[in-house]
């Protein structure tokens, strides 16, 4: 379908998320809206979910046989130009998130990271799904996660068993990785906006040539 395309349509995107959960994301609610007529007020993160973008037919192929299908990254035979990467070249201290209830990339099979890099890996495990439990500013009085940092010297623990020993906090995890940032980085001043036509001229009109697949 893509080939005939030349990308994956935002539709069939959706689609292909919502029969993950159709119980949740398409039955419940056509009962709500159409049987029932009660209509749901557009949220922040329901707008945000609806924004969606088309993606080009190569880079999804390449991506789901790649990095899901064949897991070419994790075996260390995931190649860029020709050369393979490895993710024990990573350095820098990984500040890696996941969520309770995700369906996409369950928690557990991310907590993996801790065994494929020699870098101190900060893991966060929050409730929520695939996208409430990672748009997830401060004040949802709903929110709550689980954060501990392993550092590359210390001996592997299991999922299981640094769920059940890592601090748990109430809230957002917005604001711990705002802590590792400034504490790493500091705050830079955001560079002033360029007037149209000046400092960073366009490449080409909205909504770009990714979208079209060319």
């Amino acid at each position: 379908m893509m080939a005939e395309q030349g990308v994956l349509d935002t539709k069939q995107m959706a689609g292909a998320f919502q029969i993950l959960r159709s119980n949740d994301l398409i039955w419940s609610a056509m009962v709500q809206s159409y049987l029932k007529g009660d209509r749901q007020p557009m949220s922040n993160l329901m707008a945000w979910n609806a924004d969606a973008t088309r993606i080009p037919y190569r880079m999804h192929s390449e991506y789901l046989r790649g990095l899901f299908l064949n897991n070419a990254l994790a075996s260390g035979h995931y190649e860029i130009d020709g050369h393979p990467i490895s993710r024990r070249d990573i350095r820098v201290p990984i500040f890696a998130v996941s969520t309770l209830s995700d369906r996409v990339a369950p928690w557990r099979s991310v907590y993996k990271i801790q065994q494929l890099t020699d870098a101190d890996v900060t893991f966060v495990l929050t409730n929520g799904g695939h996208n409430a439990g990672i748009v997830n500013p401060p004040g949802n009085t709903h929110r709550k996660h689980q954060i501990a940092t392993h550092t590359q010297s210390e001996n592997y623990v299991d999922p299981d068993t640094w769920q059940a020993s890592a601090v748990h906090h109430e809230g957002s995890w917005w604001p711990c990785w705002g802590a590792v940032t400034h504490s790493s980085a500091g705050r830079v001043a955001a560079p002033p906006l360029a007037a149209p036509g000046k400092g960073y001229p366009p490449l080409c009109d909205a909504p770009g040539n990714y979208v079209r697949g060319s």
